[in-house]
């Protein structure tokens, strides 16, 4: 028994290590316009007779009954609304309600909640604060490109994009058919991996940007807690380690 005491504890420390790296993370992107925190999930993993019972013939009434342990299941993201602060800035655009900014380096569409935009060089409306030249798309999927002579541009209350007196573009919104068909990839951005996007039916807001969803006072209690059940596991295993060496020697005296 105490070696599935080992178990069970070396589970409650890989468990929490992955909670700890996840809320490290999220505590970095505190700030981060359109950050949604990533979840930890776990899950019970079931005893070996349960998990594969055609082709498990040991049974036992007691074992079969406690528990295997904790697995780590797939992260998920919070898709929960952040809150929109106004900045007054003329490219900057927040979403309230579902749906992502389209954006492209030239080969791969990602799709994101940052809406810091800023103009290149070329007039070219990209993300100001992504490593790379990801061009914003409109909501026919091409580059927003402005005269770089021109008047500053500026975009509206409805996501549309202004250079003086001339519309120039409507900024794309768009959501995936299932909630967890887009994948986070880095430098806030996310990649479909299954399904397709369609229009999205949120609010464009201009002048404005979306916090990111991470509460950075709940997430240092969090972590406080994942350190404590970490040293915990740790202080469990070692415990265990004396009670095997005690055992070993006793029954030896004993022999």
């Amino acid at each position: 028994m105490s070696s599935y005491g080992l178990w069970l504890s070396t589970a409650g420390m890989k468990v929490n290590e992955h909670r700890q790296t996840l809320l490290a993370n999220n505590m970095a992107n505190a700030s981060t316009t359109g950050f949604k925190h990533d979840l930890a999930v776990v899950t019970e993993r079931r005893v070996q007779s349960k998990e594969s019972p055609d082709g498990f013939s040991f049974a036992h009434p007691v074992l079969d009954g406690m528990a295997g342990g904790v697995n780590v299941h797939p992260t998920f993201y919070s898709s929960e609304q952040g809150s929109i602060e106004t900045t007054g800035r003329p490219l900057d655009v927040a979403i309230r309600g579902e749906g992502f900014f389209q954006v492209s380096d030239g080969v791969d569409r990602r799709y994101t909640r940052n809406g810091e935009f800023a103009m290149n060089t070329k007039g070219e409306l990209i993300l100001a604060d992504a490593s790379g030249n990801w061009n914003v798309l409109d909501d026919a999927g091409a580059p927003i490109v402005f005269d770089p002579t021109g008047e500053r541009p500026v975009v509206s209350q409805d996501g549309t994009v202004r250079q003086g007196k001339e519309v120039v573009a409507r900024i794309g919104l768009v959501v995936g058919e299932d909630p967890r068909a887009l994948r986070k990839v880095g430098q806030n951005l996310f990649e479909l991996i299954r399904g397709e996007m369609s229009p999205a039916g949120g609010t464009l807001i201009g002048g404005a940007r979306e916090a990111s969803t991470f509460d950075p006072v709940q997430g240092l209690a969090s972590m406080i807690e994942v350190s404590r059940a970490y040293q915990l596991n740790a202080s469990m295993i070692q415990l265990q380690d004396q009670l095997n060496g005690l055992a070993a020697s006793t029954i030896g005296r004993l022999a």
